[in-house]
């Protein structure tokens, strides 16, 4: 069966580091665009960042552009999403989503048909 997992979520000081992974099984992830979002308490959910299915295309929300960044590895059939510097407004559930052979990837939910369950990172003293 298609399934996503999200983790490497949890607590983490202003300006550290977290590594988030999204697991696919079911399914070969090189075939498709990867969205990863989140959503803060009393927000709406806003896309973080994308990589389409060949990996020669990314884009990222203005707001975590230099610190953000996605990958993949087709091996291990995961991608992932690596933060550096976070910032306590980047407290939130991340979900990653799932869309076949969209080019270029883009950051708007409608585009996305498959969801994980999320994971959640805050950011603290």
């Amino acid at each position: 069966q298609l399934q996503l997992v999200e983790s490497g979520g949890g607590l983490v000081q202003p300006g550290g580091s977290l590594r988030l992974s999204c697991a696919a099984s079911g399914f070969t992830l090189a075939y498709w665009s990867i969205g990863w979002f989140r959503q803060a308490p009393g927000k709406g959910r806003e896309g973080v960042s994308c990589i389409n299915n060949n990996g020669d295309n990314a884009n990222y929300a203005d707001s975590v552009q230099g610190r953000f960044t996605i990958s993949k590895d087709n091996a291990k059939n995961t991608a992932y999403l690596q933060m550096h510097n976070l910032k306590p407004e980047d407290t939130a559930v991340y979900y990653c989503a799932i869309v076949y052979g969209f080019k270029p990837c883009t950051l708007e939910r409608y585009t996305y048909d498959y969801w994980g369950q999320g994971t959640q990172v805050t950011v603290s003293s």
